[in-house]
């Protein structure tokens, strides 16, 4: 448990995302949404329909209900995904990987298909070994659990 808070601190800051806010961040927090159950369009605009699945999953995790997604919101969403996953918190994972390729990692590239396999496992091999270059000790385990995803949602290797 320290060692997770600890390279907690490390990593990017998990992002504050509103209404009004657009991006991949906010595709992979509606990725997430669906994941839990919720019924919603994933576009990367968070608009009302966006905030009105924020409020009620925030209500069902009985966190404070105030439509803004998060450090504790974040945490509530995330669902950890290895290889043999499937499903739209893989999609989410995928489209994460995948916004890095504008940022010049084009060996991040992986299809947003909701299908945990073989090249997502190194696609996320790949990512972790790197944030492992500035965290030392960051876990590449091809899991992507709690650290990883504040790393992908935190927007690391984006620059």
């Amino acid at each position: 448990f320290l060692k997770g808070f600890l390279l907690s601190i490390l990593l990017s800051p998990w992002p504050l995302f509103w209404v009004g806010d657009r991006g991949s961040p906010v595709r992979s927090l509606q990725y997430l949404l669906r994941a839990h159950g919720h019924d919603l369009v994933v576009d990367g605009v968070f608009g009302p329909v966006t905030e009105v699945a924020v409020r009620a999953f925030q209500k069902e995790g009985e966190l404070v209900v105030d439509g803004v997604v998060g450090p504790i919101t974040w945490r509530a969403l995330i669902i950890e995904v290895a290889q043999g996953s499937t499903g739209d918190a893989v999609r989410a994972g995928q489209d994460q990987l995948q916004s890095r390729v504008q940022a010049g990692n084009p060996d991040l590239a992986v299809q947003i298909d909701g299908i945990f396999g073989p090249r997502t496992d190194a696609v996320v091999r790949t990512f972790q070994r790197r944030v492992a270059v500035a965290v030392t000790s960051f876990p590449v385990d091809g899991i992507v659990g709690p650290l990883t995803w504040q790393a992908l949602v935190g927007g690391m290797l984006t620059d």
